[in-house]
């Protein structure tokens, strides 16, 4: 009963997420051979003012939107 934790900043739609849920089941049921009903997927999503890195809060080291396509 694999489970797969996901951790990233906020700001995901729901159809990206599914999309990314099926995908990872999927996948992990392939390579681990198991059955896709056993894999579970969990978020943990993070206000980029509670996620800093190198010491700096990520809201104020990269502003709003980053890591989205077209951003820099």
């Amino acid at each position: 009963m694999p489970i797969i934790t996901v951790k990233m900043a906020k700001g995901r739609t729901m159809e990206q997420k599914q999309q990314f849920v099926e995908t990872i089941t999927k996948e992990a049921a392939r390579i681990l051979n198991v059955k896709e009903e056993w894999i579970t997927v969990i978020f943990d999503e993070y206000d980029r003012e509670n996620w800093a890195s190198n010491g700096q809060l990520h809201s104020l080291k990269f502003g709003e939107g980053f890591g989205k396509k077209g951003t820099e």
